[in-house]
C-alpha cells in the first residue's frame, strides 16, 4: 500500500499535465496551416471574432479616456513599429490594454475576499498592471527584432541568386519578399511594404531608409545604406550584396561565440544557488548526522 500511493499520485500528475498539454496545444496540423496560407483550406470552420470585436472596442474605449504623457508617445510609437503593430489604433488600444489591466489588478488585490488584501496592495497592483504592458511591449519588439536579424542572411543570399540571373533590384526584393512568406514572415511583410511605396511613386532610397527605421535593426540599416550607396554610385549590386552577405555571415558567427563565451559567466549564479546546496548536502550531509551521532551520546554520557 505505500508503494501503491506514489505510484497513483505519479500516474495522476501525468495525466494532469498531459491533459493541460493537449487543452493548450493547436489543433491544426501543419499541413492544414500550409493550406490555409495557400487559401485552399476551405473545410476549416472560421474562428468567430465578435467577440474578440468587442474587446477591441472596449480597448479603444479605455485607451481614449486613458492619460497620455506626451514624453512617452513618441517611444511607445517606435516601440509599437519595432513590435510590427503599425495600425492608426495601436496607440489608443495599448493605452487601453495598460489603463485596463491596472484597474483589473488594482480591483483584485484590494479586495477584502483576497487574502491579505489592502489599499497599499492594491496600489502595487496596479503600478505592476500599469507597467506590465510597456515590458512586455519591449520584450516582443526585441524577440521580432532577432528574427529578422536571424533571417536576414537568407534573404541576402537569394537577393544575390535573384539579381545575377538577371532580376532587377526591385523585382528581386519583390521576388524574395514572396520566397520569405513561410520561413520568414517578419522579414517579408517588410519587404513587402518596400514594394507597396515604390509602386506608390517613393525614390527607392527613401523605401530603404523607412526600411531602417520600421525595425530598427542595424543589420538592415547597414543593408539599406550599401543599397543607397551603390545606386547612388553606380557600382554592381549583386559584387555588394555577395560582399554584405559574407560580411553579415561573419558578424552572425562573432555574436554566437560572443554568446558562447558568456555562457561560463550565466552558469556561475545557476550553480551557486541551485547546484552547490544540493552538492554540500549530498557529501557533507551524511557526514554530519554520522558525527551528531557520535557526538551526541558522548555528551548525555559525559552529563
Amino acid at each position: 500500500m505505500t508503494l501503491l500511493l506514489p505510484l497513483m499520485g505519479f500516474l495522476f500528475v501525468s495525466l494532469l499535465i498531459t491533459a493541460i498539454g493537449l487543452a493548450m496545444s493547436r489543433g491544426d496540423t501543419a499541413i492544414e496551416r500550409r493550406l490555409g496560407e495557400l487559401g485552399v483550406a476551405g473545410s476549416i470552420p472560421p474562428v468567430p471574432v465578435a467577440h474578440n470585436e468587442r474587446l477591441l472596442r472596449t480597448l479603444k474605449r479605455l485607451g481614449q479616456a486613458a492619460p497620455k504623457p506626451s514624453r512617452e508617445l513618441g517611444k511607445l510609437r517606435e516601440r509599437l513599429m519595432f513590435a510590427g503593430y503599425r495600425g492608426s489604433e495601436a496607440l489608443t488600444v495599448f493605452f487601453g490594454i495598460r489603463l485596463g489591466l491596472a484597474i483589473t489588478l488594482f480591483v483584485v488585490m484590494s479586495n477584502p475576499m483576497v487574502p491579505k488584501a489592502s489599499l497599499m496592495t492594491g496600489l502595487a497592483g496596479a503600478a505592476f498592471g500599469y507597467l506590465l504592458p510597456s515590458m512586455a511591449l519591449g520584450r516582443m519588439a526585441k524577440k521580432r527584432q532577432h528574427r529578422i536579424r536571424l533571417s536576414l542572411a537568407d534573404a541576402l543570399d537569394l537577393l544575390v541568386v535573384s539579381v545575377e540571373a538577371g532580376l532587377g533590384l526591385d523585382q528581386a526584393i519583390q521576388r524574395v519578399g514572396e520566397e520569405l512568406a513561410f520561413a520568414h514572415p517578419e522579414l517579408s511583410e517588410e519587404l513587402r511594404l518596400i514594394n507597396l511605396e515604390l509602386r506608390a511613386g517613393k525614390a527607392r532610397s527613401e523605401a530603404l531608409r523607412n526600411l531602417a527605421e520600421r525595425t530598427g535593426v542595424d543589420d538592415l540599416s547597414s543593408l539599406a545604406a550599401m543599397l543607397i550607396q551603390t545606386d547612388k554610385f553606380g557600382t554592381s549590386v549583386a559584387r555588394s550584396l555577395r560582399v554584405h552577405s559574407d560580411t553579415l555571415r561573419t558578424k552572425r558567427r562573432q555574436r554566437a561565440e560572443e554568446a558562447a563565451a558568456k555562457t561560463g559567466v550565466k552558469m556561475v549564479f545557476p550553480l551557486v544557488f541551485c547546484i552547490f546546496p544540493a552538492i554540500w548536502v549530498v557529501t557533507i550531509g551524511p557526514a554530519a548526522i554520522k558525527f551528531v551521532e557520535v557526538l551526541f551520546p558522548l555528551a548525555e554520557s559525559q552529563k
